[in-house]
C-alpha cells in the first residue's frame, strides 16, 4: 500500500492522537521529517500544525539547514519554530546522546496539555535501536526499542511511521518532488548508528530481505514482555508501600533476586532516573538492603542515588549543591522556587491559620540550617534540630528544608511548623510542593 495521508490519519488514530489540539512536528528537514511534515499538511485534522526545527550547531551547515526549514514551510504556509540548543559532548554520554538529550529537552518545555509531539522515526530506525541496544546489555524495555506511543512532558510523543521503510519514505518523496537537506555526518561510520546502518544492516539484509520486518516484530514482542513486568512490579510495588522512591526494606528482601531487580528498576525509571546497571544494583542489594538497621548507607551513580534510613530504601536523584546565599521571597509572591532540586514552596491567602500576611508582604528570606535554629510552637520554645528527629525526617534531608525568615527571625519551616508568635487567622497558607521525600 502507497505511504498516503489517509494512512497516516489511520495510523494516528490507532494511536489515540486524533483528538489532539496542536501537532507539533520535530523537523530536522531531512527525508524522514519532510515526508511527515508534507503528509499531515495535506491530512484532514482540525489540530493545529507548527514544525520545530532544533539547530544544534554542529555542522557550518546548520543555519543553512535552518534556513531550508522555514523556507519549506513557508511555501506550504506551516507555522515554523527554530530553537537553537547547546550540546555538551564532554558529559560523558559522547555528542551524539548529548545532541539528542538537548533536543528532546527543548521539545519537552515546548510540549503543552493537549498537544502531541510527532517523530518521523520509521522501521530501519527500529532495527537498528533494537540493535544498538542490544549491543548495551539492554533488557526487555531497552529492546522494545522505539515506542510508538508515550506520555512526553505535558503532552504525549507519537511516532506514525513506524511500520513504514525508508524506501517507502523515499518513494513518497521523489513522487511529490519534495526537496530534502543531507547531514553529510550519517555517512560517518564512526558513530555507532552509522556503523549499523552502512555496514551491518546490508549484510543482515542479503541473506534476509525482510530483516527490519522481523527485527520490528522483536521489538513489539519485547514491548509485551516489558508490559508484563511492568504490571509486575506495580503489584510488588505496592505491596512495599506504594511510592516507587520510598521503599520499604522488608517487603524487597521478601522477593527473589529478579523480582526485587525488576521492582528496583521500574521505580527508577518512575521517578525519572536512569539505570545504575547490573553491578551497582548488586551492590544495592548488598550493601544497602542487607546493612544493619542503625547504618545509613549510600549508594550512587550518575544521576542518582539510593539510601536506607528506619527500614526504608530511598530512590532519589542526586543531590545538588545548596544554594550558595538566601533566597528572597518578595512580598507579592504567590510561588518561589526552594532551591535546586527542592521543590516549589506555594503560599495562599486562606480563612484559617497560616503566616502572618504582613510578614510576606514585608518580604521573606529563605535560608537552611546552620545549627542552634528554633522556634516557638505552640508555649514552648524547641530547638530545630530536636523537632526534625522527633519528626523523623531523614538524616539527608534536615539541612536541606527551606527555612523562612523575616530578618533575623525564624517564622516557618517549609509548611512543616510556623513560629506561633507569627500566625494569624485569616493567614497565608504555606505548601512545599515537589520535595524530595521527608520520611
Amino acid at each position: 500500500m502507497n505511504l498516503t495521508a489517509e494512512r497516516l490519519a489511520e495510523r494516528l488514530e490507532s494511536l489515540g492522537a486524533v483528538s489532539k489540539k496542536r501537532f507539533i512536528v520535530a523537523f530536522s528537514g531531512g527525508l524522514d521529517s519532510t515526508v511527515l511534515l508534507h503528509l499531515l499538511s495535506t491530512m484532514d485534522s482540525d489540530a493545529d500544525l507548527l514544525a520545530v526545527h532544533i539547530n544544534h550547531g554542529l555542522h557550518p551547515a546548520a543555519d543553512s539547514w535552518q534556513a531550508h526549514c522555514d523556507s519549506f514551510c513557508q511555501s506550504r504556509n506551516i507555522a515554523f519554530i527554530a530553537r537553537s540548543v547547546d550540546v555538551d559532548g564532554s558529559n560523558g554520554l559522547g555528542v551524539e546522546a548529548a545532541a539528542r538529550e538537548a533536543r528532546y529537552s527543548a521539545f519537552r518545555a515546548m510540549v503543552e496539555p493537549g498537544d502531541c509531539l510527532l517523530s518521523a522515526h520509521h522501521r530501519d530506525d527500529q532495527a537498528e535501536t533494537l540493535l544498538l541496544n542490544l549491543m548495551r546489555s539492554s533488557g526487555p524495555l531497552g529492546l522494545s526499542a522505539i515506542l510508538p506511543v508515550r506520555e512526553f512532558g505535558a503532552g504525549h510523543l507519537c511516532r506514525p511511521l513506524l511500520g513504514e521503510s525508508r524506501e517507502s519514505l523515499l518513494e513518497y518523496a521523489r513522487q511529490n518532488e519534495l526537496s530534502w537537506v543531507e547531514d553529510p555526518s550519517n555517512l560517518d561510520t564512526e558513530f555507532d548508528r552509522n556503523f549499523l546502518r552502512q555496514m551491518v544492516l546490508p549484510t543482515f539484509e542479503a541473506r534476509w530481505p525482510d530483516v527490519a520486518s522481523r527485527l520490528s516484530r522483536s521489538s513489539e514482542l519485547m514491548a509485551e514482555a516489558s508490559d508484563l513486568l511492568d504490571a509486575l512490579a506495580a503489584i510488588d510495588l505496592e505491596g512495599a508501600g506504594g511510592q516507587a522512591e520510598r521503599l520499604s526494606v522488608e517487603a524487597l528482601q521478601a522477593l527473589d533476586d529478579a523480582r526485587r531487580r525488576n521492582l528496583l528498576r521500574y521505580c527508577m525509571r518512575s521517578v525519572g532516573l536512569s539505570f545504575p546497571g547490573r553491578k551497582r544494583l548488586g551492590t544495592i542489594n548488598d550493601c544497602v538492603l542487607e546493612a544493619k538497621p542503625d547504618r545509613t548507607p549510600l549508594v550512587e551513580w550518575p544521576g542518582g542515588e539510593a539510601r536506607r534510613y528506619r527500614g526504608f530504601l530511598y530512590l532519589m536523584p542526586a543531590q545538588s549543591e545548596m544554594p550558595g546565599s538566601s533566597i528572597s521571597i518578595p512580598g507579592d509572591a504567590d510561588h518561589v522556587p526552594a532551591g535546586p532540586g527542592l521543590g516549589t514552596l506555594r503560599f495562599t491567602r486562606v480563612a484559617g491559620e497560616g503566616i502572618s500576611p504582613e510578614l510576606l508582604g514585608n518580604g521573606l528570606e529563605i535560608r537552611f540550617r546552620q545549627g542552634g535554629e528554633s522556634l516557638q510552637t505552640g508555649d514552648m520554645t524547641r530547638k530545630l534540630k530536636k523537632l526534625l528527629q522527633d519528626a523523623g525526617i531523614v538524616p539527608w534531608m534536615r539541612d536541606r528544608i527551606p527555612l523562612l525568615y523575616s530578618g533575623e527571625r525564624l517564622v516557618a519551616v517549609a509548611d512543616l511548623w510556623m513560629d506561633s508568635s507569627g500566625v494569624e487567622e485569616p493567614g497565608v497558607e504555606i505548601r512545599w510542593e515537589n520535595h524530595p521525600a521527608l520520611y
